[in-house]
């Protein structure tokens, strides 16, 4: 992000409160978003977090959330500039230990009980049955511009995919089926001195909760279906809905549930190569992760 744009987009959230910030600490910064902690005059501290499209409704996302009872940090200004989002985001602090399964099954029920909210985009079983073609669409993009153009084997399994779709997208609304966090590992939730909130609301939408349980622990390593009957069992102990336990589209909730996240995470990543990164030189990087995934995702939803 330049820095003048920077600077103005942090002058702006700070004149909504009325402070001035006498220091400025990185936190984590990458291409598309940061994460700063400020020193404001009064002696306070807050976040300065800021993102570009397609993460800049968050601060919405947090509204709505907070507003509906979830534990998430308060949003004490946001504005934009220029297709950039700026928050001053309530400082919870340095949090006191990291997020275990149990946090994180607690969580999920919390957040998935929460009453769906009309603002939030809809992803239903339709909109999961398209994942596979949309991909397809990208690849479709990327090779118009002369990249991925050694894909035909990520070209084959999309194509696998869309036969099967119809099949295996269905109990895709199954309950739990509302709020889905979308970036819900144990990193997006702080544990602190004043109990829990949920970080990280930039992709929230309304969609199948498994979604959210799938994810949690993370796409480093090769999905583990008996690990996430056990994180299933534990969030039906902690009080969601016993359905989370129900077979979809012919398979163990598991295996539907870690199949679909891999998809979800295949075309999210094409769309990043494509049009939110944009970057030639990260296509080796991209190939790589999508056909691990899509080699996941043919074997956990058998196709």
């Amino acid at each position: 992000m330049d820095a003048n744009l920077n600077a103005e987009l942090l002058d702006n959230v700070l004149t909504a409160t009325g402070k001035s910030a006498v220091a400025r600490d990185e936190v984590r910064v990458w291409s598309m978003s940061g994460v700063e902690r400020l020193t404001l005059s009064d002696g306070s501290t807050a976040i300065f977090k800021y993102a570009k499209k397609p993460f800049d409704s968050e601060d919405q996302a947090l509204r709505l959330a907070h507003t509906l009872g979830v534990p998430v940090p308060k949003v004490h200004a946001s504005a934009t500039l220029d297709g950039w989002l700026g928050m001053l985001l309530e400082d919870l602090g340095t949090p006191i230990r990291d997020a275990d399964d149990l946090d994180g099954a607690a969580a999920a029920v919390v957040l998935h009980r929460t009453r769906s909210a009309p603002a939030l985009p809809l992803f239903d079983q339709q909109a999961l049955r398209s994942l596979p073609s949309r991909a397809l669409d990208h690849l479709d993009q990327l090779r118009k511009a002369e990249r991925w153009q050694d894909a035909d084997d990520v070209e084959g399994a999309l194509d696998r995919l869309v036969q099967a779709a119809e099949a295996r997208s269905a109990g895709a609304m199954t309950e739990p089926f509302g709020w889905v966090h979308s970036e819900f590992h144990p990193t997006s939730l702080h544990i602190g001195q004043r109990g829990w909130r949920l970080l990280d609301f930039a992709r929230a939408f309304t969609g199948p909760g498994l979604l959210d349980l799938a994810g949690w622990h993370g796409t480093l390593e090769e999905p583990d279906p008996t690990r996430l009957r056990v994180f299933l069992e534990t969030y039906v102990a902690e009080g969601g809905t016993p359905d989370a336990l129900a077979e979809r589209g012919g398979l163990p909730a598991e295996k539907w549930a870690l199949g679909w996240h891999r998809v979800w995470a295949v075309e999210w990543f094409m769309e990043q190569a494509i049009r939110w990164i944009n970057d030639p030189a990260t296509d080796p990087a991209y190939i790589k992760v999508v056909r691990r995934h899509l080699t996941d995702a043919l074997r956990l939803l058998e196709v």
